[in-house]
């Protein structure tokens, strides 16, 4: 999404394939430190025991002590601080001011945010408040920084397909959610499907999606009116649609891991094509 709104700007003027390397790289990194956390808070508080459906993890499965968890935590938590440093230095160079200083406060709250989902007394996890920091950091934060580091400009209408970005990625924690219900409830992991319960949690999954779609095309509609910039999308949509079907008709908690890894790719893909139609309209 990190491209010039200005269509009298060539797209190669100011984007940075410097940059784009280094906002992968720091993503990934926090990803990684995000799993492994999780990994270590859901271990410490008994969440992954062999009641849990999902994948078994490494130190549930004895692979790794907790010790060793919190070491490598330690050492991702500071290879992504440097990730995110050597980011901010290259993309404001000569000009550190407080925008600078504002996103270097915001990559120590993304750790932090990695970290403290299940790890802690304050596990924002076991009190559902996962989702909304999902939809802040790989939604809002993700598409409208990486956008700002790219061009040092920001536009409102930026914050629409960031949520859309948003929307996908809670609809991934959700389906993650609802498999490992029951489980969670039992171990006292109040996640927001815990709360909704299964039944609300599959309305809330749909209205993920009905957001996502219905917010998406207005950036395209007001800036260029290009109704067929949309047609890439059309085989995601579809992907998306057959998924709720499919969603709705689970009852085995198990099912609900395909899906999980569905949305996942389709997403990423989703990102792809927004970024190759981007490109094409502007440079067409």
């Amino acid at each position: 999404m990190a491209f010039s709104l200005d269509r009298s700007v060539p797209i190669s003027s100011n984007f940075s394939w410097t940059i784009f390397a280094l906002t992968l790289l720091t993503t990934l990194l926090l990803q990684i430190l995000s799993n492994l956390a999780n990994d270590y808070g859901d271990a410490k508080k008994g969440a992954d025991n062999e009641n849990r459906i999902g994948p078994e993890r490494a130190i549930q499965s004895g692979a790794i002590t907790h010790k060793a968890m919190l070491n490598a935590i330690i050492i991702v938590s500071i290879l992504a601080l440097i990730g995110g440093l050597s980011l901010l230095y290259l993309a404001f160079k000569n000009n550190l001011n407080w925008t600078f200083v504002g996103f270097f406060l915001l990559g120590i709250a993304a750790i932090a945010a990695a970290i403290k989902y299940t790890v802690g007394k304050g596990a924002y996890g076991y009190s559902g408040l996962g989702d909304l920091f999902v939809f802040i950091f790989f939604g809002w934060v993700g598409v409208v920084g990486t956008f700002y580091l790219q061009t040092h400009y920001f536009d409102w209408m930026l914050l629409l397909p960031a949520t859309t970005m948003g929307c996908f990625s809670v609809a991934v924690l959700n389906l993650n959610n609802m498999r490992d219900q029951v489980n969670d409830k039992a171990v006292g992991k109040n996640t927001l499907v815990v709360k909704l319960g299964r039944k609300n949690a599959k309305i809330y999954h749909a209205l993920l999606f009905v957001l996502a779609y219905c917010i998406f095309p207005l950036p395209v509609l007001f800036y260029s009116g290009e109704i067929l910039f949309l047609i890439p999308f059309v085989p995601v949509a579809i992907i998306h649609a057959i998924h709720l079907v499919k969603v709705y008709r689970i009852c085995d908690p198990k099912d609900f891991d395909p899906e999980l890894k569905k949305i996942a790719l389709s997403a990423l893909l989703f990102s792809i094509l927004a970024w190759i139609s981007i490109y094409l309209d502007l440079n067409i």
